[in-house]
């Protein structure tokens, strides 16, 4: 699936979990970096809004699909993609890191929260080994001052993982600029997926997943900030259709 903005595109890289957790293990044993974004309902409409956002979007090595509507509207289109919520991606990278030998860093949420991810993640992986761990203050600006040191820290510890937890748009942002500062090091905005580990935050029960209402829990558990996101989100659905139609009609000719 593909998403124009203007006279930008951003395509879902990678259709399945299998290929992606393939590519970052060949990155991790070269030594290369990366960044990694989610895409989700709420993106598309903050990538339709906020050029910034929209830059660091398409300075992404990979883009996953991050919520069953992309995944539909990928069916429509003729290009199917698998559901990978970033969530879901934190032990798969924190397994993929520690056998190739790599730190994990966190960048995002609060100390205590990092630090019980951190306990919990190396109870279950083995080999798991914690880099940095920076908790940002408040109003941090993804391409400020502090986004620059903790990202010159991380460098300096070459090649590894970067879990970036500060929500869209600024994780994505300070992935984008991670990729100039810290060239070696991998980064991954998973959004709540740290908290998630934690225990910090409780997620959506498994069924409620499974038969995708995880938004419709969500938007119980905190109203004021989330139907308002959701009701911008339906109200762009009827135009993404209509786009997945037109590439299911004019599917992309082969390259020669």
């Amino acid at each position: 699936m593909i998403f124009q903005f203007d006279d930008t595109r951003i395509a879902v890289t990678h259709a399945d979990r299998a290929g992606l957790l393939s590519e970052i293990a060949r990155r991790f044993s070269s030594g290369t970096g990366f960044a990694l974004a989610t895409i989700n309902l709420d993106h598309i409409v903050k990538l339709g809004r906020d050029p910034a956002f929209l830059r660091a979007y398409a300075a992404q090595d990979m883009v996953v699909a991050d919520g069953n509507p992309v995944v539909w509207l990928s069916r429509i289109s003729g290009r199917p993609v698998e559901l990978i919520p970033g969530s879901d991606l934190v032990e798969p990278l924190c397994r993929a890191a520690a056998r190739a030998g790599l730190a994990v860093s966190m960048l995002g949420a609060t100390q205590e929260a990092l630090d019980a991810a951190a306990r919990r993640l190396a109870d279950r992986i083995p080999g798991f080994r914690a880099g940095l761990l920076i908790a940002p203050p408040m109003g941090f600006d993804p391409e400020g001052d502090e986004a620059h040191a903790a990202l010159e820290r991380i460098a300096t510890l070459g090649p590894g993982l970067c879990l970036v937890a500060l929500g869209a748009p600024k994780q994505e942002r300070l992935a984008a600029l991670g990729r100039k500062i810290a060239p070696q090091a991998g980064f991954a905005s998973v959004g709540a997926g740290v908290e998630f580990i934690s225990g910090h935050q409780d997620r959506a029960p498994a069924w409620i997943r499974a038969i995708a209402m995880e938004w419709l829990w969500r938007a119980f558990s905190a109203p004021r900030r989330l139907v308002p996101r959701y009701i911008a989100c339906f109200a762009a659905l009827p135009g993404l259709v209509a786009e997945a139609l037109r590439q299911r009609r004019d599917p992309p000719r082969p390259a020669g």
